[in-house]
C-alpha cells in the first residue's frame, strides 16, 4: 500500500464539503494523482446504503441496524475504491470515515465506542487514515449556517442535544489519538480554514516522498 488516506471529519455543517472541493482543486492543479470519495457511499453499493440510512421517512431505524449499515457501506468503500487506490500509489480523499461511527453511533446513540470499533474493525480490515483533519466547530453554529437552506436528511434533522452529543464524542475520542489527527479551526473563513488543511496535507505528502 503506497498511497497516502486522508479523511476529512466534524459534525454536520462544519465545512467539510465545501474545504473537500478546494482540496480536490489543490490536488489537480498541483498533479497529484487522488480519488476525492465520501462516507456513506462511494461505491453503487454504498450509495444505495447512504439513501437508506439518510431517508428522513426511515425516523425509527433502531441504532443498531444504522451502525451496521454505515459498517456495510465502508466494508465495500474499502474493498471496491479505497484499497485499490492506495495500491496503485494514489491519496484518497475522504469524507468521514471511522470516527464519524465511533461519534455518532458508538456515543451519540449509545451504542458504546467498543462495540462499534469492534464491528468496524471487522469491516475496514486493518485500513486507517495516514492523516485525519478535525473541522472543529460548535454544533450550535453549524446549525446556524444551515438557516434557510434546503430541508436536511435524517441525521441533521436530530435536534440540537443530539449533535451535541456528536460533538461532544468527537472531542472526548481526539484525546486517544495523537500525531494521526489534526485539530483544524473551522469557525473561521475558509481561506484560512482551506490553509491549514493544506499546511498538514503536505506535510503528510513530504512525508511520503522521503
Amino acid at each position: 500500500m503506497n498511497g497516502i488516506f486522508i479523511a476529512l471529519e466534524g459534525p454536520d455543517g462544519s465545512g467539510k464539503s465545501t474545504i473537500m472541493k478546494k482540496i480536490v482543486e489543490y490536488l489537480e492543479a498541483n498533479g497529484i494523482e487522488f480519488i476525492g470519495t465520501r462516507e456513506p457511499g462511494g461505491t453503487k453499493i454504498g450509495e444505495n446504503i447512504r439513501g437508506i440510512i439518510l431517508d428522513e421517512e426511515n425516523k425509527h431505524m433502531a441504532a443498531e441496524t444504522e451502525a451496521l449499515l454505515y459498517a456495510a457501506s465502508r466494508s465495500q468503500h474499502i474493498y471496491e475504491k479505497i484499497l485499490p487506490a492506495l495500491n496503485r500509489g494514489k491519496v484518497v480523499i475522504c469524507e468521514r470515515f471511522i470516527l464519524s461511527s465511533l461519534a455518532y453511533q458508538g456515543i451519540a446513540r449509545g451504542l458504546g465506542v467498543d462495540q462499534v470499533r469492534s464491528i468496524n474493525d471487522f469491516a475496514i480490515k486493518g485500513i486507517r487514515p495516514h492523516l485525519t483533519l478535525f473541522f472543529d466547530v460548535d454544533p450550535e453554529k453549524t446549525l446556524e449556517r444551515k438557516v434557510g437552506k434546503k430541508r436536511g436528511d435524517r441525521l441533521e434533522q436530530e435536534g440540537v442535544d443530539f449533535h451535541k452529543k456528536v460533538y461532544n464524542g468527537y472531542k472526548e475520542l481526539l484525546k486517544g489519538y495523537t500525531d494521526a489527527i489534526k485539530v483544524i479551526d473551522a469557525t473561521q473563513d475558509i481561506g484560512s480554514v482551506f490553509n491549514q488543511c493544506i499546511y498538514h496535507i503536505e506535510n503528510v505528502l513530504k512525508y511520503k516522498e522521503d
